[in-house]
């Protein structure tokens, strides 16, 4: 039984392409090493040592840069303690009008101290400028080292000039020491992000992430198996090149380098519309899709990792258009403003401009800015 479910799931019609074995990758010529699945696996113990170097790159590097920038923790004001409230407040961060009567109601509140209740519950959750700064640095470190480790070994790569040589003699490419290295951070990284994905700061675009992380790692680890390490390679790289800028950008809306900010946000925009509307789908999905279907041909794999491709080809226009949004309002405004999908908490005066309309309230909601909050966020 347990032998004809392995034969099913490594199956040669599934993995590898017409006329081609395991056998006839198992014994590769003398020096050279074609990839193997096992080897990938190391990736996730290597997880978990990211996200303890990370812990310590947060407090012994990023900590003490916050405070040279004087980025403080900052406390928030505590709400009072209510029972019924915060039962309420375990099912709905936010109630509705009908909830909010009720309740003003059972416990003989007007609406607006029951609001205001719930503002401060909210903001007591709400992650701290110092946290963000701190995570947002480890990432930057992160994606500009992996990103200049990449471009090392892709600049003297042949299939980064031609990327039919992603194809040429495939699937018996020799595994070099640069790209079982990239490959084994790269998917260790994604692995951590998923881990800490749920203890991070919360965004609205939260199941997308959680998409694309599984996405991401489904990919990597095919693409691995599959030894299409070339144009997994090309796919990586131009992935980490725009996110470096986003969270350079964060980290100067962080400490409050307004027109820094505003300017990395517009070279992120324009970088992220180059390396994933116009590369990535002209360059490389062009390349997966028909440079390989007319020098390899199609296998059942190669329409999954196609399909994988696409996949976040979507996600990439749905960012973009929450990124426009932003950059746009920034250069005609003059200012990076409120992100539509990061971990946005509203302001007082929101809140109250529900019900109050005073000109305070409409100014405030109406000029919330991005002090506080994570920004656009992709990997």
């Amino acid at each position: 039984m347990t032998s004809s479910i392995s034969a099913w799931i490594w199956s040669e019609r599934f993995w590898l392409p017409e006329n081609v074995t395991w056998a006839d990758l198992e014994h590769p010529p003398p020096g050279v090493d074609y990839p193997r699945v096992g080897q990938i696996l190391y990736a996730l113990p290597l997880a978990v040592g990211i996200l303890f170097v990370r812990l310590l790159f947060e407090r012994l590097v990023a900590k003490p840069c916050a405070h040279i920038l004087h980025i403080q923790a900052g406390v928030s004001r505590q709400a009072q303690s209510n029972a019924v409230l915060e039962r309420v407040y375990v099912s709905r961060t936010c109630p509705d009008v009908k909830q909010l009567e009720g309740l003003s109601k059972q416990l003989d509140w007007d609406v607006r101290k029951i609001q205001r209740w719930f503002r401060l519950r909210r903001n007591q959750d709400k992650p701290s400028t110092l946290k963000k700064f701190c995570e947002s640095m480890w990432r930057l470190t992160f994606y500009l080292g992996i990103f200049i480790y990449a471009i090392r070994h892709l600049w003297v790569s042949p299939w980064m000039w031609d990327t039919r040589q992603c194809w040429y003699n495939y699937p018996f490419q020799s595994l070099s020491p640069g790209q079982y290295n990239y490959y084994v951070a790269e998917l260790a990284f994604y692995w951590s992000l998923m881990f800490s994905q749920f203890t991070d700061i919360k965004r609205k675009d939260f199941v997308i992430m959680l998409v694309h992380h599984l996405a991401t790692i489904t990919l990597i680890t095919f693409s691995y198996a599959n030894n299409m390490l070339r144009a997994g390679t090309l796919v990586m790289c131009v992935h980490d090149a725009s996110d470096i800028f986003l969270e350079a950008a964060k980290l100067a809306n962080y400490a409050k380098y307004q027109r820094i900010c505003d300017a990395l946000f517009v070279v992120f925009s324009i970088s992220f519309f180059f390396t994933r509307l116009v590369i990535f789908p002209f360059w490389i999905v062009y390349s997966v899709l028909f440079e390989s279907w007319e020098i390899i041909g199609p296998y059942q794999t190669w329409w999954i990792l196609n399909g994988l491709l696409l996949t976040l080809q979507v996600l990439h226009i749905i960012w973009f258009y929450l990124i426009a949004r932003i950059a746009i309002k920034a250069i005609f405004k003059g200012k990076v403003s409120k992100d539509d999908r990061s971990d946005i908490e509203s302001s007082s005066e929101e809140e109250i401009d529900a019900n109050s309309h005073t000109p305070k309230a409409k100014d405030s909601s109406h000029n919330g800015r991005l002090k506080s909050n994570g920004g656009t966020h992709d990997h």
